[in-house]
């Protein structure tokens, strides 16, 4: 099973109503070498300032991105060019990233390239440390920025830590 790191970025909380803005992947393996990186133009005229800023871009700027149905494609061809299976969705806040990709995939792709699973870096962290008041972000390397790939790449520095000094068990 090929595991995928996913960060979005949004331009408010939910989607359909809201937009995914940007987002990055980073297949979990030695090198961190294999990324992807979407922008998407807007699908509602709804958004919330703050959400939006916390990407970098403006509304003007995301309006001249690309279409939505053509990111998702791309990336449903680069999940299948690089995975030989079905992959393995993880981010850092699943819930909030998950639902983003889930109804993007479905609205303008069909269906869901990472099936109906997905898993949540943070509590499988609690679970090898035992200690569900501790955090994995300590075990980041590269600087959380809110660019989606700088943010999945250390979110896959800390799994491939968790693998090789922490003792996880995982098949990558």
């Amino acid at each position: 099973m090929s595991y995928i790191m996913v960060d979005i970025e949004s331009d408010g909380p939910i989607p359909g109503d809201y937009s995914m803005i940007c987002f990055g992947a980073v297949a979990v393996e030695p090198g961190l070498e294999r990324t992807f990186y979407g922008q998407l133009r807007p699908i509602s005229e709804k958004f919330i300032s703050e959400a939006l800023a916390v990407s970098g871009f403006t509304r003007e700027q995301t309006l001249q991105f690309p279409e939505p149905a053509t990111v998702m494609q791309n990336f449903a061809d680069w999940l299948r060019s690089i995975s030989r299976d079905r992959p393995m969705f993880i981010s850092d806040n699943n819930g909030f990233d998950w639902q983003f990709i889930n109804w993007y995939f479905h609205h303008f792709t069909g269906g869901n390239h990472f099936g109906f699973s997905s898993t949540n870096l943070g509590s499988l962290y609690k679970g090898l440390v035992k200690d569900t008041a501790l955090n994995f972000k300590h075990l980041r390397r590269t600087k959380h920025t809110h660019h989606p790939v700088d943010d999945a790449k250390g979110n896959a520095e800390a799994l491939l830590t968790m693998k090789e000094q922490m003792g996880l068990k995982i098949r990558l």
